[in-house]
């Protein structure tokens, strides 16, 4: 049967909406609390829907019973300190699963392309139902900073820098992409990030803010890429390293029994 998916994401598995009117209070994302989480990079999170309601921020099918990343509960307390936030949220009135805001460190090219990873965002996803995606909403004004996209991880051919202004707003396929920022500056970036299940409502949103995988791409001097791309393959030996060691330890360990 399939997903149910954005026919607007089918080709590139992105789409740029206009810029978002951007007059909030940083109150709303500086208030909030914040619960560390690793994702890409050096990052906490402040959820504002999760599984049960909790401040926590965990795969829905980590949960009894497990589920999919849809009906997420939203956290009164959270959401009395960014109701704007919690509405933008809600406006495509699509289903939503997980809602939080990110705080994302300073981080260099060269970080962001071996933090690149896809999201595990359909498991246990029925076949016949909305795809998962997820928004994001730049809260900070990192004019300097941007979004990395690529279908192959190590494969630099055809990547997509896109920049992050206060207001940039993506829909992203990001079980699909392989996905990262690069962050320069000296303060945190704030994003909200918000699960989204695809079909009608939000294909309608997608079309009221013009949503279109044409961008200007983000031009980097080609001696940062160069030495992004460096970074990655010495920081992807050095883990591979890592558990190749791991693992001649445990076959030892257990030969020594």
């Amino acid at each position: 049967m399939g997903y149910i998916k954005s026919e607007a994401l089918e080709e590139t598995g992105f789409v740029v909406l206009d810029r978002y009117a951007q007059e909030l209070d940083p109150k709303e994302w500086l208030d909030l609390e914040y619960v560390d989480w690793k994702s890409s990079g050096d990052t906490r999170f402040a959820p504002l829907a999760s599984a049960k309601g909790d401040i926590e921020c965990n795969g829905f099918w980590n949960h009894k019973p497990p589920r999919t990343d849809k009906d997420g509960v939203w956290i009164d307390s959270q959401v009395e300190k960014a109701p704007t936030l919690a509405r933008r949220a809600q406006e495509p009135g699509a289903n939503v699963g997980r809602c939080r805001v990110i705080e994302l460190q300073p981080t260099p090219y060269g970080d962001c392309l071996y933090n690149l990873h896809q999201d595990d965002n359909n498991r246990l996803n029925p076949d016949g139902t909305g795809w998962v995606v997820r928004g994001f909403f730049n809260l900070t004004d990192d004019k300097d900073s941007f979004f990395v996209l690529r279908e192959n991880r190590t494969d630099p051919k055809g990547e997509v820098r896109i920049a992050l202004p206060a207001g940039a707003q993506l829909i992203i396929d990001t079980q699909r992409l392989w996905h990262a920022t690069t962050h320069l500056g000296t303060e945190p970036r704030y994003n909200l990030i918000t699960s989204w299940t695809s079909g009608p409502e939000l294909d309608a949103y997608i079309e009221k803010y013009n949503g279109t995988n044409k961008h200007t791409q983000v031009e980097v001097a080609q001696d940062v890429l160069e030495h992004g791309y460096a970074e990655q393959a010495r920081k992807d030996a050095a883990r591979a390293a890592y558990y190749a060691a791991k693992g001649q330890q445990a076959k030892l360990a257990m030969s020594e029994a």
